[in-house]
């Protein structure tokens, strides 16, 4: 790789072990990918959980706060695997409990921010077109480089601290005008009308493209789609397709024409997607044993228009006796659910609200299905229904309002 003198100099230690190794670590990450040079990076998002990050990632993040070397840039975490208000009742690990808090203190002498939230971009910060950044949560990054214009890969744990710590990435992916470009056009002749909808378009566009230069170019929707819409989608194409990137036709600001999307070339295939299609989808969730006792909102957490609209709909009702439905959303929009008062009207109804998680994260999930019999679990977010599986449950995808009837009735349809 082709570096500069401020990286020489990092690479040969006069800045210090930490930045050292830090670059030492992306030069090789570079390397592989065959990245000429590094880029800056204004702003880094990285995994912050023990469940995921384990035993080793703390002691990587020990390492680094040892220096006493405070990241360059601004720096926010994923979502964590461990509610402490609810730890208890949920049955976790106490030692588990124990290294979530040490690796929270750790990430804090790194001076990161501890936002504990998997959409950062609805609520703590939206990099502008072409910017630079290095951030590590799938449904993150497809988001900053299809929706906002941002640039940025999947950067695994290790990689997204070594870019906070240097303040620079590898220039190689979708840090590149090459890998922008769309690849295949998906035209839109279905209503769309819940965000299950939209969650299921990225299925049904994704399972067949699994691939991380896959760039899908989605035209002729007669509408606008809203920001939670777009999450969705995103979400569910980066978690059945593994893709980093879309374009929207007058929506994404990289796709102001269908032929802009594409550089000025053709696509190599038009896929349809219309209602009986997504009908189907629909009825291919196998409804398993029926049972119907757990009902969850994750994976993206909860925008505060979400929590608004699960608020209207569990008004007045109640989650089933036996039955349990969990809602996740971060610190800061739980904070203004309270203000207003949607929490409240949700947590009436019997739905528990896990703060600054992600559910299929959460530690001894496998667990918890376990002991509490859970065979199912119904959703709206297409994203969680594909990766929860790895617990072993029968996963099942439904609109929000009929999610909010299986909780509240303990019946499957």
């Amino acid at each position: 790789m082709d570096l500069s003198t401020l990286e020489q100099a990092m690479l040969d230690g006069d800045h210090g072990e930490a930045l050292q190794t830090a670059i030492a670590y992306q030069k090789k990450v570079g390397e592989f990918w065959g990245a000429q040079r590094f880029v800056p990076v204004s702003n880094v998002h990285m995994m912050g959980d023990i469940e995921v990050m384990g035993d080793g990632g703390l002691a990587w993040l020990k390492a680094f706060a040892a220096h006493d070397t405070p990241c360059k840039v601004n720096v926010t975490t994923n979502a964590r695997c461990i509610d402490f208000a609810h730890c208890d009742a949920l049955g976790q690990t106490p030692a588990e409990v124990g290294k979530e808090r040490q690796l929270i203190q750790q990430l804090r002498k790194l001076d990161v921010v501890t936002t504990d939230t998997c959409i950062n971009y609805q609520t703590v910060y939206q990099p502008h077109m072409g910017e630079h950044v290095a951030w590590g949560d799938t449904g993150t990054v497809i988001y900053a480089n299809s929706v906002l214009g941002a640039r940025s890969n999947f950067e695994a744990g290790p990689a997204a601290l070594a870019a906070a710590i240097t303040g620079r990435t590898p220039e190689y992916g979708f840090h590149l005008d090459a890998h922008r470009k769309g690849t295949f056009a998906v035209r839109i002749d279905a209503e769309l009308a819940d965000l299950a909808d939209w969650g299921l378009l990225g299925k049904l566009v994704g399972q067949p493209h699994q691939d991380y230069y896959a760039v899908p170019v989605f035209h002729g929707y007669h509408g606008s789609p809203s920001a939670d819409e777009l999450k969705h989608l995103g979400a569910a194409l980066a978690s059945y397709g593994s893709m980093g990137m879309f374009h929207f036709v007058g929506v994404t600001p990289e796709a102001p024409t269908l032929e802009a999307a594409f550089h000025g070339g053709a696509p190599g295939e038009t896929l349809v997607i219309d209602n009986a299609a997504l009908e189907r989808a629909y009825a291919g969730f196998g409804l398993g044993d029926g049972d119907a006792r757990l009902v969850v909102f994750s994976g993206p957490q909860q925008s505060l228009f979400e929590m608004k609209r699960l608020a209207e709909l569990f008004e007045g009702r109640r989650v089933q006796p036996g039955s349990s439905c969990f809602v996740t959303t971060n610190s800061a929009v739980l904070a203004q659910a309270r203000g207003i008062g949607y929490a409240a009207i949700l947590e009436a109804a019997g739905v528990t609200i896990l703060e600054g998680v992600c559910f299929y994260i959460l530690q001894n999930l496998s667990a918890m299905r376990i002991q509490n019999g859970w065979t199912n679990m119904v959703s709206n977010s297409a994203k969680l229904v594909n990766i929860i599986g790895a617990h072993r449950f029968n996963t099942i995808l439904r609109t929000t309002a009929q999610c909010v009837d299986v909780a509240c009735t303990g019946r499957l349809a």
